[in-house]
C-alpha cells in the first residue's frame, strides 16, 4: 500500500517596488494592483485609474505573478488620462445600446477638449437634446451601480466569431487583419465590445463626465487633464470642425472610414492608388489655397503677408515650400523666411520652472524686431533679415536681402506665425493665416478613436532618428513638453486662421510602420520611454504595411520618411 502525502504551503510571495514613494512591499503572486494600493502610502491628489508595470500600462485589475516595478497614475498622466476616456467611451456605447435598442454610434475624433461622436438611431432620426438627457441619466445610472467592466482573453476567430454575431463588421475587419493569435475583449453587463488599451475597473471610476448636444451628433467630455476632479473645458471650434467633417465625408464616399476598411482596401488593391489619392487630395487643397491667396493678392486690399503656423510635426515647412511652387504657377513671386531666424540669442531665451530653455516661448522670438523689418519689407523698403546658427545659438546676418517688387508675396513661417502680437501693427486685410494639423479621419474601429497627437509624435520619432538629431527616447521624452507648449503658444489661434489644411496622409500610417517598428523596438525596457514606445508599436501594428517607394520626393511624408527633393 502506497500512502499520498500532501504537503501544503504558503502561496508564493513576490515583491513589489512602488515608483510612486520609492517603497517595496511583499504580496500573495496574483493580488491585483487595485489590492496592492491600499497598502502603499503615498500622495494621491486624484482618483487612481490605472498604473505602469514594468513600464508597460496595464489595468488596475492586473494580476502581478512576479516581482515587479508599478507605478500608480491618475488622469493627470496621458496614459491614465487614456484609460479613463477609453472607459468613458464604453459606458457611453452601453448606454446608447440600452435606450435606443437597434442604434449605432461612431466615436468619430476629438475635437479640442472633447470626442465627437454620430448616434444612428433605428428610425434614423435626427439627434435631440431629450435623446442625449435619455443616454446621459443611463451612463449616470451605470456609474451609480458600479457596474463591472470584465476583460476576456480569446483567440482571434473566436473574438472575430462573437462580433460577427452582433453585426460588429468595423471590429472583425480590423480583427481580421491584425494577426493577432489571441485578443482581448470587454463586456459591460451585457455588452460586449473591443478596445486596443485597459480600461478601468468599473464604472464608479467615471465620475466626471458630461454629453452635449454637438452639430448633428454629440461631444463627450471627460476630466481636465490638470484638475481630473473638474469638467473639461468646452471650447467651440468651428472650423476645426468643418475640416474634420470634410474628411469624413470624404472617407465614406470611399468606403475607407475605419483601419478595417483600410486594411482590407490595401490587401485586395495594393497600396499604389491610395498613395496617389492621397497625394492628389493635397495637392487640390494646396492649388485651392494659392488661387484663394492670388485672388486676394490682386484685390482692393492686396495681401503681402502669408503666415504659415501648426503644431510640431505637422508639416509646415513642405506645405510652405508646395504653396511656393502653386503661387508661382499663378504668376507670383514669394519671398520667404522664418520666424525662428528671429530667436534671441541662447542666453536671452526665457526658461522654463526647471531651468531648461523655453525654445516654444513667444519671447524666444524678437517679435518687435520680427514686426519692425515686415513694415519696412511692406512699405518697399529693401532689408536684411537674419539667419539663425543654431550651433553658436545666435542671429547672423549673411547679406539676405528682401525687397517686395511686383507679384512678390511675403511667406512667413513658424510657430508663433499667427500670434495676433507679431504682426499687431499689419493690417489683417494685408495678411493671409494659415493654420496645419494633422487630424487624423479614419478611426480604428466605430468606438476607437485616433488621437491626432500619435500622427505627429510619430512622424517626429522618424524624423529625428533619420536626421540623427535626438534618439526615439529622447523624442519621447520631450514630447510633453511639446504638447504643453502647443496648448499655450499655437491651438489658441488656431481658429482665426483664413483656411485650414489638414495634413493627415490617407496611408500614412501603413507608411510609417515599416519606419517606427525598428526605432521604437530600440527603446530599452528599463527607461520611463518604454511605456509609450510599447504603446505606439502596439497601436501602429494594427495596420498592414505598405512601401513608401511610390511616395513622389515633393511629397509632405518625405519630410519625416526622408528622400524629398526640397531643401531643409
Amino acid at each position: 500500500m502506497y500512502l499520498l502525502y500532501l504537503h501544503i504551503t504558503e502561496s508564493t510571495m513576490i515583491h513589489v517596488f512602488c515608483k510612486n514613494n520609492s517603497a517595496s512591499k511583499s504580496f500573495r503572486e496574483g493580488t491585483t494592483l487595485l489590492d496592492m494600493l491600499p497598502e502603499f502610502n503615498f500622495d494621491k491628489p486624484f482618483p487612481i485609474v490605472s498604473a505602469r508595470v514594468n513600464n508597460v500600462s496595464q489595468g488596475l485589475k492586473f494580476r502581478v505573478y512576479n516581482n515587479r516595478d508599478v507605478e500608480f497614475l491618475d488622469c493627470t498622466s496621458p496614459s491614465g488620462m487614456r484609460v479613463y476616456i477609453r472607459s468613458l467611451s464604453f459606458l457611453l456605447c452601453k448606454a446608447t445600446r440600452d435606450v435606443f435598442r437597434g442604434s449605432r454610434i461612431y466615436i468619430e475624433h476629438p475635437i479640442f477638449h472633447g470626442y465627437y461622436c454620430e448616434l444612428v438611431k433605428a428610425d434614423k432620426k435626427p439627434v435631440t437634446q431629450e435623446d442625449i438627457d435619455k443616454i446621459k441619466a443611463r451612463m449616470q445610472q451605470l456609474v451609480d451601480k458600479d457596474m463591472a467592466f470584465h476583460r476576456y482573453e480569446v483567440q482571434t476567430p473566436e473574438a472575430i466569431r462573437i462580433f460577427r454575431e452582433k453585426g460588429l463588421d468595423d471590429k472583425v475587419k480590423l480583427l481580421e487583419t491584425s494577426g493577432e493569435v489571441y485578443m482581448n475583449y470587454y463586456t459591460l453587463g451585457r455588452t460586449a465590445d473591443y478596445y486596443y488599451g485597459r480600461l478601468v475597473p468599473s464604472a464608479s471610476f467615471l465620475k466626471v463626465f458630461d454629453l452635449k448636444l454637438y452639430h448633428k451628433g454629440m461631444l463627450l467630455l471627460g476630466p481636465d487633464k490638470h484638475d481630473p476632479y473638474k469638467l473639461a473645458p468646452y471650447v467651440d471650434q468651428p472650423k476645426t470642425f468643418a475640416m474634420f467633417s470634410e474628411n469624413l465625408k470624404w472617407n465614406n464616399i470611399m468606403g475607407l472610414r475605419t483601419v478595417g476598411d483600410l486594411n482590407h482596401a490595401l490587401l485586395e488593391n495594393g497600396g499604389s492608388d491610395y498613395v496617389q489619392i492621397a497625394e492628389a487630395l493635397q495637392e487640390k487643397k494646396i492649388v485651392r489655397i494659392a488661387e484663394e491667396i492670388e485672388k486676394r493678392y490682386r484685390s482692393r486690399s492686396k495681401v503681402r503677408v502669408v503666415l504659415i503656423t501648426g503644431p510640431s510635426s505637422s508639416g509646415k515647412t513642405t506645405f510652405s515650400k508646395r504653396l511656393s511652387i502653386q503661387l508661382k504657377a499663378c504668376g507670383l513671386r514669394p519671398l520667404s523666411f522664418s520666424t525662428d531666424d528671429y530667436f534671441v540669442d541662447r542666453e536671452k531665451t526665457p526658461l522654463l520652472p526647471d531651468g531648461s530653455y523655453d525654445f516654444d516661448n513667444f519671447d524666444t522670438v524678437d517679435h518687435k524686431l520680427l514686426e519692425k523689418d515686415l513694415l519696412r519689407i511692406i512699405s518697399g523698403e529693401s532689408v536684411e533679415v537674419p539667419e539663425y546658427n543654431f550651433v553658436t545659438g545666435k542671429r547672423e546676418y549673411k547679406g539676405k536681402m528682401l525687397r517686395l517688387g511686383p507679384q512678390n508675396v511675403i511667406i512667413l513661417e513658424g510657430i508663433h506665425a499667427l500670434n495676433p502680437r507679431l504682426t499687431r501693427k499689419i493690417p489683417d486685410s494685408k495678411k493671409y493665416k494659415i493654420f496645419i494639423s494633422t487630424l487624423t479621419g479614419t478611426a480604428l474601429d466605430n468606438h476607437n478613436c485616433i488621437p491626432t497627437s500619435d500622427n505627429r509624435l510619430l512622424r517626429r520619432i522618424v524624423r529625428d532618428v533619420n536626421k540623427g538629431a535626438f534618439t526615439a527616447r529622447e523624442t519621447i521624452s520631450q514630447w510633453p513638453k511639446v504638447r504643453a507648449a502647443e496648448d499655450e503658444w499655437i491651438y489658441p489661434y488656431q481658429e482665426m486662421a483664413d483656411v485650414m489644411f489638414n495634413s493627415a496622409y490617407l496611408v500614412e500610417f501603413a507608411v510609417l510602420r515599416n519606419h517606427a517598428e525598428p526605432i521604437l523596438r530600440s527603446v530599452p525596457k528599463n527607461c520611463p520611454e518604454y511605456s509609450e514606445a510599447h504603446r505606439l508599436l502596439k497601436f501602429i501594428h494594427y495596420f498592414t504595411p505598405i512601401t513608401d517607394k511610390e511616395i513622389p520626393p515633393t511629397s509632405l511624408l518625405r519630410e519625416f520618411v526622408g528622400g524629398s527633393s526640397f531643401k531643409y
